[in-house]
């Protein structure tokens, strides 16, 4: 049965649909609110509907294929390929309209637990990277007191309670209080990553796919659960070559007159 190709640009609040009636031939290209977008598809024959792989592109995905459309997710460097003029909403659903229908590597339809997972990752990431500024900032503070404490987290935490009690003595109440907060932060936090590693670790028993990674040697809990949450569906890579491709841990290429120069890994993978 043929499918009628379909572009969606997603957005917030309004949708921008393109395709090209197959009854008669028209070129459609409007907009659809948010509201309206699922009653719009409901009843129309199997469409082949190609979105971008963006915010809240794999929540769509499952609500199309649901109703029995296939749905194809592309990078959006591949679509920005198919848009040479203006750029806005009309414009880049045509490009999408023309994107779906060319052979490429679709983006795998990630489940709500994989998206789940990756949040978590997310969230631990960040919380990572402000525990970290404020250790630094913590650090110089204290620097410019006279203390110095040795390099990294675990030295800190070792050093901070010795640390405050000798400035007590000498430095107003009000700094004391305020550096106090600023560590129970600190502490609040690392609480906080512990608590999404354990939820990770929860996955990993219930899940046999991210039990075979994890059991590879040198692949930790992290590495295991962000592989598996970030593939999608296995069986759209032919092989772990392919995958390993796909998550940019190949060496990026430079060529020109036949000349074909390897570099490091290319890092274009999602990260």
């Amino acid at each position: 049965m043929n499918v009628t190709p379909v572009g969606i640009d997603i957005a917030k609040s309004v949708f921008q649909v393109h395709y090209i009636d197959p009854d008669t031939g028209e070129i459609v290209n409007k907009p659809i609110k948010r509201s309206q977008f699922l009653e719009y598809f409901a009843n129309r024959s199997r469409c082949l509907i190609g979105m971008e792989a963006c915010g809240s592109s794999h929540h769509w995905a499952r609500q199309l294929t649901a109703m029995g459309h296939a749905v194809k997710l592309m990078p959006a460097k591949f679509v920005k390929a198919f848009n040479i003029r203006n750029k806005n909403d009309a414009a880049d659903a045509r490009a999408i309209w023309l994107a779906v229908q060319q052979p490429s590597k679709a983006v795998a339809v990630k489940t709500e637990m994989q998206q789940a997972v990756l949040m978590m990752h997310r969230q631990r990431e960040q919380l990572v990277k402000f525990r970290t500024m404020q250790i630094n900032c913590l650090r110089g503070l204290l620097a410019e007191f006279g203390e110095v404490m040795g390099a990294g987290r675990v030295a800190m935490a070792k050093a901070i309670p010795d640390t405050i009690a000798r400035i007590e003595e000498r430095l107003p109440k009000v700094l004391i209080d305020s550096l106090r907060d600023q560590w129970s932060r600190i502490e609040k936090m690392g609480e906080e990553i512990s608590t999404i590693e354990r939820r990770l670790r929860e996955w990993k028993k219930e899940d046999r796919a991210v039990k075979s990674i994890f059991d590879i040697p040198g692949v930790g809990l992290l590495t295991a659960t962000a592989a598996v949450a970030m593939m999608g569906d296995p069986k759209a890579f032919k092989s772990g070559r392919e995958f390993a491709a796909w998550a940019g841990l190949v060496p990026k290429q430079t060529g020109s007159g036949g000349k074909v120069s390897l570099h490091g890994i290319s890092k274009r993978g999602d990260t």
